[in-house]
């Protein structure tokens, strides 16, 4: 017998047994008298939040025997006992000098609390209570999200409660209802969207920022790569949504993904898993993370008076499944503008000072407190992980009532051939929100005040949103299917004109649809431009030059 370490077969010198003459006998392998124990290869790699801007992660490979293997899945958080090993590294039999590390694995524990790897005092327990007692919070909360960044407290706040998130709930049926909460900064350019998602993901207790234009959907979800250590199978490595499990994923320029990387989002932020089937590996796996995306319009620069749908090179499906959606516009405003330009120079000449001061040696007081957080980093993050860990916050009646309450007003805006306004998914995110409120003041009711706090912020949005300035009235449709109340009955209009001429015996020309339109109260440059897009999406074609007729 010889004893077998990970790597090359070892076969035994000689042969143990009486009177066997090795010379002789040749060594085989007998399969049905040998002992066989489970063995699994591993990859671990460092947590993203734990690395420096600009610093690869380290991965190393583990091996496993016996009963701890099958134990984890791609982008769980363990912590392994192990002892470091070396393996000649081989090329076509040949021997080498080059020696590649692994870890045989003693014991492997997977985290059971969320965020175990942040560590969180008794002391760091009565100062985050303290703080949550404080009567002006909810101002400190914001003044510490991205304080270099002035103004815009509505987009910082529903960011702030994106961090610490809602509940996630299993029902009684099996139904998953997620708690994270989905928020789309879309505005022009220059007015630091991709600054602030970044500054709430280093924030997060767990997170990770990528970019949409270099982002491909295996590096999103997970890649199936050949694995080059030992026996060359192929093995999953988690990409950025799996690697923010529980936490928060930033993804800046969506609108420039490739529209196949970006149909990747739409399992991963309803159902919160990814479904993989790579290169004959069948699994899921986990994506509970709060997703803050940024994108820029189509052209440039907002046009208030276009449905915002028309202006975001993004589906309806995906721009749907976000909670709340924010249009940031870069309007001149003489009073702003002094104070914005005051905050950014004042910022600037603190950096400048600071930088002085180090190189010079000098220790000369200055003021910063207008771009410091008045909250610390580190006790920001302690607070969000026990927020996560310990708070669970249940609606109170009233809350309950305000809630309901708002749904039924808004929806009761839709009365006879009107737009629907709001849909159940908007209510769910209401749901959402009030719970993060209430987690984020380490309450364990949602009260009064939560609702209403939430209520506001989505009514900004809404307002933003769902408000179609040609009719002054609410239409959810243009964000949640990509056509407002008012183009599908021009669609539908067009159509029965055209479908009446063919019923008669002639197809009709443009210009003979147009003015019948215009005589039931469309304006022609309506009418002419649902015409070019339904023949584009080949709902009309030509019989003949000119013609027009109904698919």
């Amino acid at each position: 017998t010889k004893a077998q370490s990970y790597g090359v077969f070892a076969e035994p010198d000689s042969c143990q047994a009486d009177g066997c003459n090795w010379g002789i006998r040749k060594m085989e392998l007998l399969p049905r008298f040998s002992k066989f124990t489970d063995s699994q290869k591993l990859q671990i790699q460092e947590s993203p939040e734990g690395m420096k801007g600009g610093n690869q992660p380290q991965s190393i490979t583990c091996i496993l025997d016996d009963d701890i293997t099958g134990m984890v899945n791609p982008g769980d958080r363990v912590t392994v006992n192990a002892i470091v090993r070396t393996i000649e590294r081989r090329s076509q039999g040949e021997k080498s000098t080059t020696y590649d590390k692994y870890l045989e694995v003693i014991s492997i524990e997977i985290a059971e609390k969320e965020f175990a790897e942040i560590i969180i005092s008794e002391k760091d327990i009565e100062e985050i209570e303290e703080l949550s007692r404080s009567p002006n919070l909810r101002e400190l909360q914001i003044r510490s999200i991205a304080p270099t960044i002035f103004g815009m407290e509505d987009v910082k706040e529903t960011l702030l409660y994106a961090l610490f998130g809602g509940l996630t709930k299993i029902m009684p049926d099996g139904s998953y209802l997620r708690g994270d909460v989905h928020v789309l900064l879309v505005g022009d350019p220059g007015i630091a969207k991709s600054q602030m998602i970044r500054y709430v993901v280093q924030i997060s207790p767990r997170g990770v920022f990528t970019s949409g234009q270099s982002s491909s959907s295996a590096g999103l979800t997970a890649a199936a790569v050949k694995d080059n250590f030992g026996g060359g199978g192929w093995t999953l490595e988690a990409g950025a949504l799996v690697l923010a499990d529980m936490g928060v994923c930033g993804v800046d320029e969506m609108d420039k993904m490739d529209k196949d990387d970006r149909s990747s989002l739409h399992e991963a932020m309803e159902q919160q898993t990814i479904s993989i089937a790579k290169a004959g590996i069948c699994t899921t796996m986990k994506t509970r993370c709060s997703l803050l995306g940024a994108a820029n319009p189509k052209y440039g620069r907002f046009d208030e008076f276009t449905p915002i749908g028309e202006q975001i090179n993004m589906p309806p499906s995906l721009l749907s499944r976000f909670d709340v959606i924010f249009v940031l516009t870069d309007k001149p405003e003489k009073t702003y503008d002094h104070f914005l330009s005051n905050h950014i120079l004042k910022a600037h000449q603190i950096g400048e000072k600071l930088l002085q001061n180090e190189h010079s040696g000098i220790d000369e007081d200055l003021d910063i407190s207008s771009v410091s957080p008045p909250i610390s980093k580190e006790l920001f993050i302690k607070s969000i992980a026990h927020a996560k860990r310990s708070i669970f916050p249940v609606l109170t009646p009233e809350a309950f009532e305000i809630l309901q309450a708002f749904y039924e007003r808004v929806r009761g805006l839709s009365t006879g051939d009107k737009p629907v306004p709001i849909t159940a998914r908007s209510l769910e995110a209401l749901v959402r929100l009030s719970e993060s409120v209430a987690r984020s003041r380490l309450s364990k009711k949602i009260e009064k005040s939560d609702a209403e706090r939430t209520i506001r912020l989505v009514d900004i949005s809404l307002r933003q949103v769902a408000y179609d300035p040609n009719t002054g009235i609410f239409d959810i449709d243009g964000i949640a299917t990509g056509t407002t109340r008012e183009k599908r009955d021009i669609i539908r209009s067009l159509k029965e004109v055209i479908k009446a001429y063919s019923d008669s015996g002639s197809y009709p020309d443009e210009e003979k649809v147009v003015q019948t339109m215009k005589s039931r109260g469309f304006p022609e440059d309506k009418s002419r431009e649902t015409i070019k897009k339904l023949k584009k999406d080949n709902e009309l074609s030509e019989p003949k030059h000119g013609l027009l007729k109904v698919v």
